[in-house]
């Protein structure tokens, strides 16, 4: 099958921002304008196409990504629609990782909220282009300019309106067009009869202010279209729009559009601008990636005759399969066909390809560099893996996730749902990277840990819709760490002889503290071959497995680095086991030197509340040892942004609806980990304490 799309008309693009700012609305209506749908799906009704599952359509919430691909101007936008929800923020991040583009959608009225800033971060790690869509600038408090300047201050970026708007509220009619210089106006419910026309008197000295600024920033991204600007010449719409697209790619700019997706109007505008401004898969830097047999540092490009380059970066499954969605970097792929695992080192071979429009498939013969496809059949590839060629192996950088931050004990209902809970446990596990199941080893309790009460409460409503297994889960525990304060040195020997073969391994080890979310750091630093190369790997898993339980409380243990810098073997008893544990008993016995402590989760918070309740829930903040970082006042209300430890934050919604009489609300999200105070400590280590 040919190519259908050449990559240059090809764009892969993310929705992504703060709970309700219209995300799933503006799909919808990329969607009906693309002619994908022929109604717009309501996120209010439950009725959006994006959110296709029960749990979505029923909290009106995007809770896991969804992909879909619609032509707009003859090209093809490969669109995901991502949650922004914090409990799901994981969604965002792997699928920034594989894409080219973003548009970031604000809320006009309440600007950059903490999500906001949270997926512009991630965008920032994966060097992804935006645009900037500011929404609902119909609705009362909507303020363009304050949006814009906060867009600015907070993210510390160079946006530029390439539109302003034409009246805002109940009065937003249409905007102003910057690089064609036309006043737009939407006139039908469907904003489908749209008529240009010239500026209206009242806004051409704010039109020519921001069409001059908007030249003027241009001019320093282009140096032919400087020269035009700074001799007075014409610049011609083309030039203008090449120069945005040139800023925006190389994230020197970032556009900003505005419009009411709910009301339909600037969608249109919006679907111009990703074609216009965003990159396709040849815009792009290629990819650095290792060779997995020789170590060597290789470049592969956006190229459909180069070796296949492609990883998985999502699991979807459900109890009759898994599908698998990837991204393809260089190559092709081919249905039936075999590939190589060079994460998992393994074959695997393609049953189906499929192009997903939200929950439907389409199959595909084939899938080229630069697309989206899903496979079904994959059975041992996970989030992150690297397929390729098994005569040419590549392997890309594996994707890092969040540690889960709560924790709470499930249990299944009757005999039945035993035997499948495990099953279906896992399952969602392999789907969600930031989903974990551990067995507690003395109460024999299975443990389930996510990102947050929200997550974990769709994890149970899934298990019983999805798999039919009915489970009672307990209250939900925060999930402490554990780490060491200073560097340590000791050794650990093991050493067993029974007659014949015996065990013999013996480690060296030095832990170091590292620096908070650094996570694991493994050195070696052995020589004169003192332990063979072949032991490190066991000697890693050791060491590993003994984080897993801590010192003080038996909490998992992190942001440590640990260094072989000597040890002995034993040319015939030697065995990755005794080395395995050898490395356990140098853990511990460092450790246990390098004055260990526990480790709590602390929160980022934002509080908005009307003013007279100003007092009352900052006297609720400060007993919960939240720390107030700012407040700000905007449109009536004030604003509280601090930190707070996970501990004292559940039933929060509830306590802060009471103190405002229901008119107040916060978000929260995970900040990182800090030490935890003596009642926690003492609380923790009392014989008996039951910790997540």
């Amino acid at each position: 099958m040919a190519r259908e799309y050449q990559m240059d008309k090809i764009r892969n693009i993310g929705i992504m921002a703060h709970i309700d700012a219209g995300k799933t609305t503006t799909t919808e209506r990329i969607l009906y304008y693309t002619g994908l749908t022929h109604r717009m799906g309501e996120v209010d009704d439950g009725a959006a196409t994006m959110d296709w599952r029960v749990q979505e359509q029923e909290r009106g919430i995007t809770i896991t990504s969804a992909a879909i691909s619609c032509v707009w101007r003859d090209c093809q936008i490969n669109l995901i629609d991502t949650p922004g929800h914090v409990d799901f923020t994981v969604e965002v991040e792997r699928c920034l990782r594989v894409l080219d583009g973003a548009v970031a959608v604000f809320d006009a009225v309440a600007g950059v909220e903490p999500q906001s800033e949270t997926v512009w971060r991630h965008a920032d790690t994966h060097g992804i282009p935006r645009i900037a869509y500011l929404n609902k600038m119909d609705r009362i408090g909507a303020d363009f300019y304050r949006s814009l300047a906060m867009i600015c201050d907070r993210l510390h970026v160079k946006a530029v309106p390439v539109q302003i708007p034409i009246g805002s509220e109940d009065g937003f009619r249409g905007m102003i067009d910057l690089v064609r210089d036309k006043a737009i106006y939407y006139k039908d419910n469907l904003g489908e009869i749209i008529e240009e026309s010239e500026t209206p008197e009242e806004l051409r000295e704010q039109k020519r202010l921001y069409r001059e600024h908007l030249l003027e920033t241009l001019s320093e991204v282009d140096d032919r279209l400087m020269e035009k600007y700074l001799s007075g010449e014409p610049i011609t719409e083309e030039e203008i729009i090449a120069a945005i697209r040139k800023g925006t790619v190389t994230r020197q700019i970032v556009p900003v559009l505005c419009g009411s997706s709910k009301r339909n109007k600037g969608v249109q505008l919006l679907l111009d601008a990703v074609v216009d401004y965003l990159p396709s898969p040849l815009d792009m830097p290629a990819v650095t990636v290792t060779n997995p047999d020789s170590g060597e540092i290789m470049i592969s490009a956006a190229d459909d005759e180069a070796p296949l380059l492609a990883m998985v970066f999502k699991i979807q499954t459900d109890p009759y399969g898994k599908l698998s969605f990837i991204r393809i970097y260089s190559g092709s792929l081919e249905a039936g066909k075999t590939v190589y695992n060079a994460t998992k080192m393994c074959r695997e071979r393609i049953g189906r390809l499929v192009k997903m429009h939200a929950n439907c498939r389409k199959d595909i013969s084939a899938a080229y560099a630069g697309e989206i496809p899903a496979i079904i059949g994959l059975k041992e590839s996970a989030t992150g893996d690297t397929l390729c060629g098994e005569d040419h192996p590549l392997l890309m950088k594996q994707m890092e996730f969040s540690e889960p931050v709560i924790s709470s004990a499930i249990e299944p209902k009757t005999k039945e749902d035993q035997d499948r809970l495990g099953i279906a446990l896992h399952r969602l596990a392999e789907e969600d990277p930031t989903f974990r199941i551990r067995v507690d080893a003395e109460t024999g309790q299975t443990l389930i840990s996510g990102m947050g009460e929200l997550h974990l409460e769709i994890i149970i409503d899934r298990l019983q819709r999805e798999f039919n297994v009915n489970a009672v889960i307990g209250q939900p525990q925060v999930a402490y760490k554990e780490t060491i304060t200073r560097s340590a040195k000791a050794e650990g020997k093991f050493v067993k002889q029974s007659g014949g073969h015996g065990q013999y391994g013996h480690v060296v080890l030095e832990l170091e503290p590292l620096a908070t979310g650094e996570g694991y750091k493994f050195v070696d630093k052995t020589t004169g071959g003192s332990i063979p190369k072949e032991y490190m790997s066991a000697i890693d898993a050791g060491i590993r497995e003994a984080m897993q339980k801590g010192l003080v409380s038996g909490s998992p243990m992190m942001d440590i680095q640990a260094t072989v810098t000597d040890g002995s073997y034993h040319d015939v008893d030697s065995s990755e086991i005794a080395f395995k544990l050898a490395a356990s008993m140098a853990f511990h016995n460092a450790a246990s030197k390098a004055r260990p402590v526990i480790l709590e989760p602390v929160m980022k918070i934002e509080v908005v509340v009307p003013q007279e309740y100003m007092g009352d829930a900052i006297g609720d903040f400060n007993s919960r040892r939240g720390k107030i970082e700012e407040t700000e006042q905007q449109n009536g209300l004030q604003i509280i942004r601090g930190l707070a430890p996970l501990e004292l934050m559940f039933g929060y919604a509830t306590t802060l609806r009471s103190i405002t009489q229901g008119r107040g609300n916060h978000t929260m999200q995970f900040s990182h980990y800090d030490q935890a105070p003596a009642h926690i400590v003492e609380e923790l280590t009392r014989p008996g304490s039951k910790i997540a």
